[in-house]
């Protein structure tokens, strides 16, 4: 349950740091297409009725394309594991039962027909594309939100305060959208730089505490920029449903050892912000300007290119910055037994390369976009 009107301004300060060790959980959403023309298909409502409503923890998407799961909550990243695999094995088996295929991408390689289509029992999102117009079609995005606690609003804002100069690297760590309706778009990642007009959208602003937090949370109502607090798409924000702050920024992949790479890194940048916090050690200086432009680098160039580095702006190879943020997460990784598995992740990543540079492999060894697709959902089923 969110915290964020149940308790005062000084009441949630004092309470910001977990008594508890910090938890871990995953959303990942998925594409459904059709097993014969690889293009989405919009059967979400088949595949939950197949799998007879045993499963809560997985649920419809803003689209009938797409399908969500949520991960129990996790103490380790052995259990995180177990509960992603066992999840994503009941959604493969539901979606080749109705004759599509699950497909962690997170855009559409292949196009849809047409308008996308909205899911047609969630007023919610009708009253979103009313408002917001085409800006609906992107609704077809799939991302990985990584939700650490249990932290009130007030320790998820100092959190997110101290973490967002990271969430550029974890773009292009986790890049994996190079190819969007039949075209290679430029970057690593397009569902990023497609997310990127929705008016919320991009790097967390930086919040004066929890009043802060709740004056540009008004401010963005007011405006109409959003429709309700569900509607700010930072990437890191305090959660709206659960006590957590909320990593939003990855792209889903099909790999769920990457899953529980970027939640073990996700723990471990929340623990090391909260431990700052405790030390009262200055906030890292960081422009907003420079956040939006490594943003964009991130999206563009992925793991393979070059970065930006927040705190300077000057250019650097992006997998130079993976490298110091494993770095500079090392005692808190090393404090909730991750490291090992992180270092290995990491070095996995680097020396085989993004999920979009693996995507473009696939592509030019020939077979197109329809290859790329196969070669997506064979490996989402498998891993």
């Amino acid at each position: 349950m969110d915290t964020h009107t149940t308790e005062a301004p000084e009441e949630a300060a004092a309470s910001s740091s977990p008594a508890l060790p910090l938890t871990l959980g995953v959303e990942e959403e998925f594409l459904l297409v059709d097993a014969v023309t690889r293009r989405p298909a919009p059967v979400a409502p088949e595949v939950l009725s197949a799998l007879g409503g045993t499963s809560p923890r997985i649920q419809a998407e803003g689209t009938p394309y797409q399908v969500e799961l949520a991960t129990e909550v996790a103490a380790t990243a052995t259990a995180l594991r177990a509960s992603l695999g066992s999840l994503r094995a009941e959604l493969a088996a539901a979606a080749r039962h109705v004759g599509c295929r699950l497909v962690a991408s997170p855009v559409p390689v292949l196009g849809p027909p047409g308008a996308v289509e909205l899911t047609r029992n969630l007023a919610r999102h009708r009253a979103i594309h009313r408002h917001f117009g085409e800006l609906a079609q992107t609704l077809i995005g799939c991302g990985r939100h990584v939700h650490v606690g249990p932290l009130n609003t007030a320790g998820a804002v100092g959190v997110s305060n101290r973490i967002r100069p990271w969430t550029a690297t974890l773009i292009a760590l986790s890049a994996n959208s190079p190819y969007a309706y039949g075209r290679d778009s430029g970057h690593a990642s397009w569902r990023t730089t497609a997310w990127s007009g929705w008016p919320s959208a991009g790097p967390a602003p930086y919040f004066d505490g929890l009043a802060g937090y709740e004056r540009t949370v008004r401010r963005f109502l007011d405006s109409g920029a959003v429709l309700d607090p569900h509607m700010l798409y930072w990437d890191v924000r305090p959660s709206r449903n659960w006590p957590t702050v909320e990593l939003r920024a990855p792209d889903v992949s099909p790999c769920a050892d990457h899953a529980v790479l970027l939640a073990v890194l996700g723990r471990a940048l929340a623990a090391t912000a909260l431990r700052a916090d405790e030390e009262r050690l200055p906030l890292p200086a960081v422009e907003d300007e420079v956040l939006r432009l490594a943003r964009w680098r991130a999206a563009h160039d992925g793991l393979e290119g070059r970065a930006l580095d927040p705190f300077t702006g000057a250019e650097v190879p992006a997998a130079r910055l993976v490298v110091r943020l494993l770095e500079s997460l090392e005692p808190a990784l090393a404090g909730a037994g991750d490291l090992e598995f992180a270092a290995e992740a990491v070095d996995a990543l680097l020396r085989e390369g993004s999920w979009a540079a693996r995507q473009r492999r696939v592509f030019t060894r020939g077979g197109g976009a329809a290859a790329v697709v196969d070669f997506l959902a064979e490996e989402t089923e498998r891993g």
